[in-house]
């Protein structure tokens, strides 16, 4: 069985690089715990609890344009609007498709499905 991990994308607006060079397709890998933990670390995070989206992001954008990395920098560049859509896109593919179990009644034996919360979710 072969998963997908990465995932291409359009920029919106795009990022316009110093020499004034029109970035918009790119792709973004699913993320892993640490890539949600490390950005924690990090001062400016400590700091700025916003510029948490800018270290997340810089760590699963895999490509941008012909970028040869995508660093802090470039993405607290970007318009407001595709850090918006960079974030909806990130949600969409680091998201649970199935988030529900199906488990049974001690009492009755009855089955039925139940919808599972993520962490700090009520």
């Amino acid at each position: 069985m072969s998963v997908q991990t990465e995932f291409e994308f359009v920029l919106p607006k795009g990022y316009i690089d110093d020499e004034g060079t029109l970035h918009r397709n790119g792709s973004m890998r699913m993320a892993t715990a640490m890539d949600e933990i490390m950005p924690l670390r990090d001062p400016r995070v400590r700091d700025n609890e916003a510029y948490l989206v800018i270290v997340l992001l810089t760590r699963v954008i895999t490509r941008l344009g012909d970028l040869e990395k995508v660093t802090p920098r470039i993405v607290e560049n970007m318009f407001a609007a595709d850090i918006a859509f960079l974030q909806d896109f990130y949600q969409q593919i680091n998201e649970l498709e199935d988030r529900s179990i199906v488990t049974v009644c001690p009492n009755c034996g009855h089955q039925y499905e139940v919808g599972v919360p993520f962490l700090g979710e009520s």
